[in-house]
């Protein structure tokens, strides 16, 4: 058994490799490097290489291939090449590639492909894309309760081929309900005649249709599942999420999660892939937006001209609140969104939160008052000093609270909270901690 090499991107065949070289990469390394190292190649060469390949391993390779750049190479080949590719892939997969195709390279490949294969697709096709649907398969292996561990073990040898895993198998009735679950160690270690219902899971954890991707894979970790059965309404098993996939999926939403924290329209592409023209247009809308919170802050500025021009030194102080502001609100908001992500809490815990929030929020501000408050006594005075500690410490809880509750409100309101964070709260902070900031100078300097 070989070390996996941590390196193994970078020993990937250079540009002058040898075609002896690259061909034996191709056939030999893991799938995964496979793929990444095409992924480099044009589309066309893509193509080329995966033709060389055996029929498995090629759909193998296919598979892990970015869905962007599967779609582009799936356009240099024929389409027989093609449908030989999509019959050997999973079924998850085939699918999200079928989706991005036109409909009249969805017609051609269908005419290609076997009736079950088809059916199979246009039933997991129906989903939408970011349901569960999207990324749960029908490849998943299937027992009845009246068969012995020894029989049910033979039939997962037989469906083992054509299924996700049989390391997690599903017991169903009649009118395919779910009725219990098997490991397969259990069934290893059953006596051969012992009858499956006497030794299944009886209730097993399933999501429904209705779950949302998060949901999935926040089951899946929670309980440690390989894979998890997604059923309808009446009980019926309509397929299974892998760890994998919900793996992908979650990634997928953090990925999704990041780009709104910095208020980046969600797209799809990698970065190294996206193009110029798409990420200029993901991130002008909220910048543009955003330009426009922060003319209240400076509508606030030029209201208190005069007690600008009569205390020059606040000034000074002026980036370094408002920025606390923001830094805090953006801390909360952070802490917040990813705890409503998690499950960690739920829209009924605000009142709970909020309420610790302030009491943190002032022993933050307080602390903060107590740091800048020397600093403004050398440079304006006591004075001046009093309303930057006093502003200090009511712009980090006001800031703190900005951003806490932002979450709990953009999801009242059916909004992903991701968006609230960063640069948001920022914008309503600062503009906030400049109204308080200049309202306190004026009444404490008697302007």
């Amino acid at each position: 058994m070989s070390q996996y090499d941590y390196n193994a991107i970078r020993n990937m065949p250079s540009a002058s490799a040898t075609p002896e070289t690259v061909g034996a990469f191709v056939k030999t390394a893991h799938p995964v490097d496979v793929a990444a190292w095409l992924t480099i190649l044009p589309e066309v060469e893509i193509a080329k290489h995966l033709r060389r390949l055996g029929a498995e391993r090629r759909a193998e390779v296919f598979g892990n291939i970015p869905l962007e750049t599967q779609i582009d190479v799936a356009r240099t080949l024929s389409i027989a090449d093609l449908a030989a590719i999509v019959t050997r892939m999973d079924a998850d997969d085939r699918v999200d590639l079928f989706n991005q195709l036109t409909q009249t390279e969805q017609s051609d490949l269908m005419a290609q492909l076997a009736e079950e294969d088809r059916a199979d697709i246009r039933s997991l096709s129906a989903y939408g894309d970011g349901s569960v649907g999207a990324i749960m398969t029908s490849d998943y292996a299937v027992l009845s309760r009246e068969m012995t561990a020894q029989q049910a073990i033979a039939a997962l040898r037989l469906q083992a081929p054509d299924t996700e895993t049989i390391y997690r198998s599903y017991v169903l009735d009649d009118h395919r309900r779910l009725i219990g679950a098997m490991r397969l160690h259990e069934l290893v270690l059953a006596a051969d005649a012992t009858p499956v219902h006497e030794i299944m899971e009886t209730d097993p954890i399933s999501v429904s249709l209705e779950a949302s991707r998060e949901d999935v894979a926040n089951v899946i970790a929670r309980y440690d599942l390989l894979a998890l059965p997604v059923i309808d309404a009446e009980g019926v098993m309509l397929g299974i999420v892998t760890h994998d996939d919900a793996a992908d999926a979650m990634q997928a939403e953090m990925t999704e999660d990041f780009q709104k924290i910095s208020t980046v329209l969600p797209f799809s592409q990698s970065m190294r892939e996206a193009s110029i023209r798409v990420l200029y247009s993901k991130r002008i809308v909220w910048l543009a937006l955003l330009v426009f919170g922060n003319l209240f802050s400076g509508a606030g500025i030029a209201y208190f001209e005069e007690t600008i021009l009569a205390y020059v030194s606040l000034v000074f102080f002026l980036p370094l609140l408002i920025d606390s502001s923001g830094n805090a609100g953006a801390q909360s908001a952070t802490l917040m969104v990813r705890a409503l992500a998690t499950g960690d809490v739920v829209i009924k815990d605000w009142g709970r939160l909020i309420a610790r929030e302030l009491f943190i929020a002032a022993a933050l501000g307080a602390t903060m008052a107590l740091v800048v408050f020397p600093v403004g006594i050398l440079r304006g005075g006591s004075d001046v000093a009093l309303v930057v500690g006093l502003t200090m410490f009511l712009v980090v809880i006001i800031g703190s609270l900005v951003g806490m509750s932002l979450p709990f409100l953009l999801s009242r309101m059916k909004m992903d909270p991701a968006t609230a964070s960063g640069p948001l709260v920022t914008t309503i902070s600062d503009a906030v901690g400049v109204l308080i900031y200049f309202s306190m100078a004026t009444a404490i300097l008697a302007l």
